[in-house]
């Protein structure tokens, strides 16, 4: 169920998700100003990735919405990235070695070289896997965090919840999950 996120104070008890350039964390938020830390990243936030990958892929600054651009004619399972963390029992978050992964499918085993950003195809096929492997971290910890805690509502936050794949995906774990979704409207 995709509900307006509407104000703060009407949806705790909640799971928080806040994903951006500075910021990956996940929350069980009690009340306003009562919140626990459930996780977070241990290097690159998500956004960071996003705006670094970006960078790799010869994209505009914000990578985020460019990259979401360039997927859309990619195939999401081109390459096999890199899922940090993703059955581990904890509920932190990684993206360095994904972005280290992109990088070497990039440019090969010679980073140091300056080469060009791939061109059409494979940029969006890098993009597109990028972005699927990315969107799957975040929501196998989110799933994982709503089992641990027994919450039933998903608040997310962050310009990195702009991505509508994220969305659509966040949606459907969610619905499968009996919980309530919350996220600010597109616009």
């Amino acid at each position: 169920l995709l509900s307006p996120f509407i104000d703060r104070t009407s949806v705790p008890p909640h799971l928080a998700l806040i994903i951006s350039g500075g910021h990956t964390l996940l929350l069980d938020v009690e009340g306003p100003g009562k919140y626990r830390k459930l996780g977070g990243t241990r290097d690159d936030a998500a956004g960071e990735a996003f705006d670094k990958v970006g960078k790799m892929l010869g994209l505009q600054y914000p990578g985020g919405p460019e990259i979401e651009k360039a997927a859309r004619g990619g195939n999401p399972r081109a390459y096999d990235f890199p899922r940090s963390m993703l059955h581990d029992p904890h509920l932190d978050f990684s993206f360095s070695g994904l972005k280290t992964a992109v990088l070497y499918a990039c440019h090969g085993q010679d980073v140091s070289r300056a080469t060009p950003p791939p061109p059409g195809k494979k940029r969006a096929d890098l993009a597109a896997s990028f972005q699927a492997a990315v969107v799957e971290v975040l929501v196998t910890k989110c799933r994982q965090a709503l089992r641990k805690t027994g919450l039933m509502r998903l608040a997310v936050g962050g310009g990195v919840s702009a991505n509508k794949p994220l969305r659509a995906v966040l949606e459907a774990m969610c619905a499968k999950e009996g919980a309530e979704l919350f996220i600010p409207p597109l616009g």
